[in-house]
Order: C-alpha cells, then sequence, then structure tokens
C-alpha cells in the first residue's frame, strides 16, 4: 500500500513515541524526513537520528527522542501544508508560533529550514509544520 503523506507519518510517529515516553522510534527513510528531522535536531527538539539500510533500496531512519525533567521537549507537532492542501507563505506572512517559542518548518527553494532561518535569508516556501 502506497503513503499519501509520508511527513504526517513521520510527525505521527514522533507524537505517538513520544506519548508512550519512548526512546527512538523508527520511520521509512526519504530525504524529505531526513531534512525535517536535521531541523528538529538543529533547533534541539530531538537528540539525533540515524539512518540504517535495511536491505539494497530499503532504509530506514532510527529517532532518539528527547526529553526534560520527564516531559517530552515537542509539546505540539502538527502538520500544516497537506498533499490535498498546500499552504505558503512568504515570509513577511508567516505568523509566530507560541509567540516566538516554538518554530514552523519551511520548505524553500533553498531547502529545508526553519522559520528564524528563512526570516535571515529571507525566502519564504511552503509551509510543512509547525513544532512547540
Amino acid at each position: 500500500m502506497s503513503m499519501t503523506d509520508p511527513l504526517g507519518d513521520l510527525l505521527t510517529r514522533i507524537r505517538n513515541g513520544q506519548r508512550a515516553n519512548k526512546s527512538t522510534v523508527v520511520s521509512p527513510a526519504s530525504s524529505l524526513r531526513a531534512n525535517v528531522l536535521e531541523v528538529l535536531k538543529r533547533e534541539g527538539y530531538i537528540r539525533g537520528y540515524a539512518r540504517a539500510e535495511l536491505r539494497p533500496g530499503v532504509a530506514q531512519l532510527s529517532i532518539e527522542l528527547k526529553y526534560h525533567e520527564g516531559q517530552p521537549v515537542i509539546r505540539e507537532i502538527s502538520r500544516v501544508s497537506t498533499p490535498g492542501r498546500r499552504v505558503y507563505s512568504k515570509i513577511a506572512d508567516l505568523r509566530r508560533v507560541a509567540n516566538g517559542l516554538g518554530i514552523t518548518i519551511l520548505s524553500t527553494p533553498r531547502g529545508v529550514m526553519s522559520d528564524s532561518e528563512a526570516r535571515a535569508q529571507n525566502v519564504g516556501g511552503e509551509v510543512l509544520c509547525e513544532v512547540f
């Protein structure tokens, strides 16, 4: 069966893993997922991730979740742009998540980046998800 929203699946795996207090979760690998995980790692929302080859042409990502004093670091993670409804934003029109405490992850012509990086480079794009 094909998956219609691979990024939504990744976010749901992270959300479910943190609710179950798992230390790691596993997800099928793709370059978009790895780029989003790289942004989450840079911003301090996850400990890290590793790519492992299961067999030729099939890989998976192992994601190390992060907790602070027993509580998940990611309080909310939600998909904004979906396959059925794409959401694009200019950098001037992009709203701040939780009054600047959270981040928005964007897919821009210069790659996948957080809203603060996009503001520094003055580039907009597709709003993938919001994290707080």
